[in-house]
């Protein structure tokens, strides 16, 4: 079969888009893709938090309807848990427990790999200042188990028990978050995916929910705490986008999680919960928030949940974990590049190299030149001082022979200098006066 294109725009990336005028067949791969995830299964790895008594298991239990996480004096469930392949373990002996329970569940020929990690005796001590760091640290470590089996030498077999998603049970007060809450949510917001779940909402009528959450999103967006909440994008039809902005006006989701069914006045039975008032439908919108939650958890947004962990939450951990181990990262390794650019990008380098050790020899040289002309022009001040030194001691020594001359008597002809009054003749008188001085010397 022929196929022809049709040229396009070129997009950010460089790559030409073309459009295929005929059938080719790579519009299938998703089938493929389907396919492939109905052979291997899915993981998904669920984390709950919140006081005691809030209803964490039961609600685990009515999302899966199933009794994936027997209660601790259940011990017929706890039989039927193992018969089923449920496994549960202790990881932690801290002030907070942590247990984790796994689950392979199967619907329409899917397997679901569940595994529920719980954190009992979280915010029942009397300090509860630092309940919140165990449940850190497990989540760390659990991102510390996966980039270990990365860096090994065989990577076929990966087990990923990273948390996709952490269900944050809030205590239904009315009087917005405490204290625990807002600490717990802004050290863990950026580790693993925040849904915060007010528990019990049948306490409480449906205006003083409506107020409660209200409460919640503005303690959440007053202390920049980040939550998971769906987006939708270009490829999203207008059903899905409407779906998408309904759940997301749901949260907090306000639940109310039973494990019983009920019969209601007109014989059908139920999900829920039964008072002498009436009863409250667990899978009821009108009641509460449950269905939204179990539509965004399971149905819709299950592998948007698992993508976030991978490649925003993990590989942000990891960055950061690699980077304070002393790990840099060569950029241009792996940069496409043209020849040519890469050609004249080097002349430039070299051009600029070049320039550099032009400027610095340069300078080197004025640097020589100014220290040669401050060496000469000490030397031309040192033999002016010199030779000003030397015309001193000249002159003071002509000074001291002028005044010898002048106290021996001898003129500057080397002559006797005359003595004052004695007058001279013509003749020859002064010869006879200086021998008659002579004979009179005797006398």
């Amino acid at each position: 079969m022929r196929v022809g294109t049709s040229m396009q725009a070129t997009g950010a990336s460089g790559a030409t888009k073309k459009k295929m005028t005929g059938y080719v067949g790579f519009s299938n791969y998703p089938n493929q893709e389907h396919r492939r995830s109905i052979k291997r299964g899915f993981s998904f790895t669920l984390m709950v938090a919140g006081e005691s008594g809030l209803g964490k298991s039961t609600l685990i239990n009515t999302l899966f309807e199933s009794k994936v996480y027997p209660g601790k004096d259940d011990n017929a469930a706890a039989a039927a848990a193992a018969a089923l392949g449920v496994v549960v373990g202790s990881e932690g002996a801290k002030t907070v427990e942590i247990t984790s329970v796994s689950a392979e569940i199967v619907e329409n020929n899917v397997k679901l790999r569940l595994s529920v990690v719980d954190t009992p005796g979280f915010g029942d001590s009397i300090n509860n200042d630092q309940a919140w760091k165990p449940i850190l640290e497990n989540i760390e470590s659990r991102f510390d188990a996966y980039l270990a089996q990365e860096n090994r030498v065989n990577r076929s077999k990966i087990v990923d028990n990273r948390v996709n998603a952490l269900l944050y049970f809030i205590k239904p007060t009315g009087h917005g978050l405490r204290a625990i809450d807002i600490e717990f949510m802004k050290n863990l917001h950026n580790k693993v995916n925040l849904i915060p779940v007010v528990a019990k909402a049948d306490t409480m009528t449906p205006r003083e929910v409506e107020q409660f959450k209200g409460k919640i999103l503005a303690d959440i967006n007053f202390h920049g705490i980040q939550i998971f909440k769906p987006v939708s994008d270009q490829f999203d039809d207008p059903e899905t986008i409407a779906d998408n902005k309904a759940i997301a006006g749901k949260i907090p989701f306000a639940v109310v999680g039973s494990e019983r069914l009920v019969e209601r006045s007109d014989g059908t039975r139920v999900r829920g919960r039964q008072y002498p008032w009436g009863i409250i439908e667990v899978e009821n919108e009108a009641h509460n928030d449950f269905v939204s939650l179990r539509q965004m958890l399971l149905r819709t947004h299950m592998e948007e949940l698992r993508d976030a962990t991978d490649v925003s939450l993990y590989e942000t951990y990891r960055t950061q974990k690699l980077l304070a181990l002393g790990h840099v990262q060569d950029n241009t390794v792996f940069r496409e590049f043209n020849p040519r650019q890469q050609l004249e990008e080097e002349e430039r380098v070299h051009a600029a190299k070049m320039q550099k050790l032009e400027a610095e020899m340069a300078a080197v040289f004025k640097q020589k030149v100014q220290e040669k002309e401050g060496k000469l022009r000490q030397s031309e001040d040192e033999l002016y001082s010199r030779h000003k030194d030397m015309k001193g001691v000249l002159e003071r020594q002509r000074g001291e022979l002028e005044d010898k001359k002048r106290r021996l008597g001898i003129s500057d002809a080397g002559m006797p200098v005359p003595a004052v009054g004695v007058q001279q003749h013509d003749g020859a008188q002064p010869a006879v006066q200086s021998k008659d001085k002579k004979k009179n010397r005797f006398f």
